[in-house]
């Protein structure tokens, strides 16, 4: 299949993701235990994202958001919890945030 592919010119890679965040408008879709692959084909580049799929509301989190972000950010949970106050439930600002 490998070999089809590239003579198609189809070309994967892995994107070794430890979790992947949609924001939309309304709502924020939040991708645990991600397999990422990024896809380029005849120049299109996709992404195909298979995973655990939580939905929140915008501005939200919950304790798995804390323990990650204390986690990334190598703080105490009271102060991810505060990061992710400031950010309105933003896992990835909250990390930059902390880590700055």
């Amino acid at each position: 299949m490998e070999k089809l592919m590239k003579r198609m010119g189809v070309k994967q890679e892995t994107i070794d993701a430890i979790e992947v965040i949609i924001k939309c408008p309304d709502k924020d879709l939040i991708i645990r235990n991600p397999h990422v692959a990024k896809v380029n084909a005849m120049g299109q580049e996709t992404l195909q994202i298979i995973g655990d799929i939580e939905e929140h509301e915008a501005g939200t989190f919950n304790d798995d958001d804390v323990k990650t972000v204390a986690e990334q950010a190598g703080v105490s949970e009271d102060k991810a919890r505060h990061a992710l106050k400031e950010t309105n439930g933003d896992l990835a600002e909250a990390i930059m945030k902390l880590k700055a």
